[in-house]
């Protein structure tokens, strides 16, 4: 599967140019756009920054043809399309959604890794949409990334600091960050380990497990340094608020016993940690010598089994049963006479229900034309809620 693109330009000033004509691109993620600056230099010569999603012509991700918004330094010399395109400005676009803020982010990441005595000679950008924008930035010593994120993920920054000083092997080298969202991260070796077996995956919750119980210790100082608390029934709070605009009738039993269920939840007797909030394999980056946990910008304080049940979401049953097995017998043996299956096991609706209300908050901090990236996942987690309740 492939995307079939549709270029609208703009130049620095945020006026329209016209469109290149549609073009194909052979990753269908929306999201990913190293692909579409690439093919249009390659194809017509011009150098652009992806600005944003406009529209497409599907319900939801992958595929399709879409139309993004780009910017040029300069009016490309290929002929251009009229295009009508509504540039009216909203609340909740992206700083780097903006003419002129991929160049103000990189401009950043530059002096940045420039006052490291790392200076950059090429970027290249690689990913934008509602929940980040992503650079790739080389210098004679290696890479770096630069990331933006909008305001309900920049508790990122804090938590790479946190685990810098306390695990400083487990996840990305924080460099610098500001207080606009953008974090600037040292380059891991490897790859995404998407396609983790069991064994890996079980390595990755053993090696999760050991931040965990570092950081059980320091739930408080983590939620004072900015990392959002969702600890017991502030958790519940967070849960009904984020879904009240939502139609939330087919997990309506488990909503109204919510408190209830978190409250035997904290019977269980397992500390309140930090928590990474979507660990799969995906989010995780190996080079055969060193693993790496990447992506902490859903991470909040709460319970550690939020974390396992991620991991082991998607597995056929025996195999998720091995390893939440050995995750609660890592629990029983650090915290003794607490109950690490039960937690599970009354958490585990609750995970989707959560998941849900992630995706609801996504929803209501971004602009109405990149809905389509989550519209479906709030009832389609919901509906899992419902069935493992």
């Amino acid at each position: 599967m492939s995307r079939t693109v549709t270029l609208i330009l703009v130049d620095a000033a945020g006026r329209p140019l016209g469109a290149l004509p549609p073009y194909d691109v052979p990753e269908p993620w929306w999201q990913q756009v190293g692909s579409i600056v690439g093919e249009a230099r390659r194809r017509y010569g011009v150098d652009v920054a992806v600005l944003r999603l406009l529209a497409g012509d599907r319900p939801e991700p992958p595929g399709g043809h879409l139309t993004y918004l780009g910017q040029v330094t300069a009016p490309p010399a290929v002929p251009l399309t009229p295009a009508p395109v509504d540039l009216t400005p909203h609340p909740l676009r992206a700083p780097y959604a903006e003419p002129g803020g991929p160049a103000r982010s990189v401009a950043w990441a530059t002096g940045e890794l420039r006052r490291l005595g790392r200076p950059v000679t090429a970027v290249a950008q690689h990913r934008t949409w509602n929940l980040s924008a992503i650079w790739r930035l080389d210098d004679p010593a290696g890479s770096a990334w630069l990331k933006q994120v909008p305001p309900f993920l920049r508790h990122e920054a804090a938590v790479l600091r946190w685990l810098g000083a306390a695990a400083p092997t487990t996840a990305p080298t924080l460099l610098a960050a500001d207080d606009t969202g953008r974090i600037l991260l040292d380059h891991v070796p490897g790859e995404d380990r998407y396609g983790a077996d069991e064994v890996e995956r079980a390595a990755v919750a053993a090696e999760h497990h050991a931040v965990q119980l570092r950081a059980a210790g320091e739930a408080a100082g983590l939620v004072a340094a900015g990392v959002p608390d969702r600890r017991g029934p502030v958790l519940a709070g967070w849960i009904r608020d984020r879904l009240a605009p939502h139609d939330r009738t087919v997990a309506g039993d488990l909503l109204a016993g919510l408190d209830d269920r978190l409250d035997q939840v904290r019977d269980c007797g397992l500390p309140d940690t930090l928590v990474h909030g979507d660990l799969h394999p995906g989010n995780v980056r190996g080079d055969g010598t060193r693993r790496v946990v990447i992506d902490w910008g859903d991470a909040f304080v709460g319970h550690p089994a939020f974390d396992i049940l991620r991991l082991t979401e998607t597995l056929d049953p025996p195999v998720a049963a091995r390893l939440l097995d050995a995750w609660a017998a890592r629990w029983r043996a650090d915290v003794p006479g607490s109950d690490p299956e039960r937690a599970v096991q009354l958490l585990g609706p609750v995970a989707h229900l959560r998941m849900a209300a992630v995706y609801a908050m996504f929803l209501a901090g971004i602009e109405p034309s990149e809905h389509p990236y989550h519209l479906g996942d709030v009832p389609a987690y919901l509906e899992r809620a419902a069935a493992a309740a």
